[in-house]
């Protein structure tokens, strides 16, 4: 394989040269499986692990090698295996809060150039749901693009195509058929040799029907979605770099019951339009409720604003404000940990020399 139509680029280069003096190799993350990985790399695919170094060093999940990442590794061809020393450095990372009451980093996918929102045009339907979604590709670094999939099954696909034009300004919305093949090859514009796109979306939004169609084979099952609420079950059991004919690269991902957000970062690019009134309101911290000369609120009162776009930007913000308060809390509690065991080394070396 050539590590450019892999996406290697000079940005990578740049932080790998220490290593290629070393005369370590590196590889491209295809699929991560349970402390296991299958690598790309110029010997082609090789199962990796990571050194026992390594895990020795990496204090939480969010430093271990994510699909899409380069990574730094002694080559075993004849073995057809590889261990696994460093993560380079991410361009590019797809991020959330782990589920559950854990305050820890999961990423998702890595350097990715462009990140698809699939949303379906039947009941699941939510203009609130892919504002979440596009915060976090906005977040993520990469370019957000918005497929509006299942238009064989929506009588008002240019109604719906301007609801989500309207929350997400300059991002292309493609409207398509996955299971009609209608409006699919567009996406492969956005994939030129070298280029990685990622799928993001709910369960039951067809990701997988549009990853089929677009590598020209089955390569993940598909299912049908339930007749009551268009809620579909994982298909995608696992996150996967494919390759395509064209020269670009897929990230397909399992769909998502629960996506919340790691940092505040794409808050503003989503909602640039609220962020704009609030700047013009007479106080610094006005909480654009009875303020005088807010401008927001004058937005919400001259129907320039929608109300429930306004209530979703604050319930992002609440939900931010209380993983930061989470983040500095869990710090905090590392670094107390840290101190006392600085603490036990110390009593143990004064107990050693008093015996001396």
């Amino acid at each position: 394989m050539r590590l450019k139509q892999l996406g290697w680029s000079d940005f990578f280069e740049a932080y790998f040269a220490p290593f290629r003096e070393e005369g370590r190799e590196v590889g491209r993350v295809a699929i991560p499986h349970r402390g296991r990985y299958v690598l790309y790399t110029a010997h082609g695919e090789l199962g990796g692990e990571v050194s026992g170094k390594f895990r020795f060093a990496m204090k939480d999940a969010g430093g271990y090698p994510a699909v899409g990442d380069w990574v730094v590794i002694d080559a075993r061809p004849k073995e057809g295996a590889a261990t696994i020393h460093h993560v380079l450095q991410r361009r590019t990372k797809f991020s959330r809060k782990v589920a559950g009451q854990k305050t820890e980093e999961q990423v998702i996918a890595a350097n990715v150039d462009v990140v698809f929102l699939v949303s379906g045009l039947d009941h699941d339907f939510n203009v609130r749901r892919i504002e979440r979604y596009l915060t976090v590709a906005w977040e993520s670094g990469a370019s957000p693009v918005i497929v509006l999939n299942k238009t064989d099954l929506c009588d008002d696909v240019p109604i719906r195509v301007a609801e989500v034009e309207a929350i997400a300004k300059g991002v292309p919305v493609v409207p398509m058929s996955a299971v009609k093949d209608e409006g699919v090859r567009v996406l492969l514009e956005f994939l030129p040799e070298g280029k990685t796109g990622a799928f993001l979306g709910s369960s039951g939004v067809g990701k997988s029907t549009i990853v089929n169609h677009l590598i020209g084979r089955e390569v993940q099952k598909t299912q049908d979605v339930r007749e009551t609420d268009s809620r579909g079950r994982h298909t995608t059991s696992r996150r996967e770099l494919l390759l395509l004919s064209s020269g670009g690269m897929l990230i397909d991902t399992p769909g998502m019951r629960e996506l919340q957000l790691w940092s505040g970062e794409g808050l503003h690019y989503s909602f640039e339009d609220i962020e704009e009134l609030a700047a013009q309101c007479r106080f610094r911290d006005c909480r654009h409720e009875q303020e005088p000369d807010c401008a927001v609120q004058k937005a919400l009162d001259e129907c320039s604003l929608d109300p429930e776009r306004f209530e979703s930007y604050l319930k992002l913000q609440r939900e931010l404000n209380y993983l930061e308060r989470r983040q500095n809390q869990r710090a905090a509690l590392i670094e107390k940990e840290r101190w006392k065991k600085i603490g036990r080394l110390a009593k143990a070396l004064r107990k050693r020399k008093g015996k001396i």
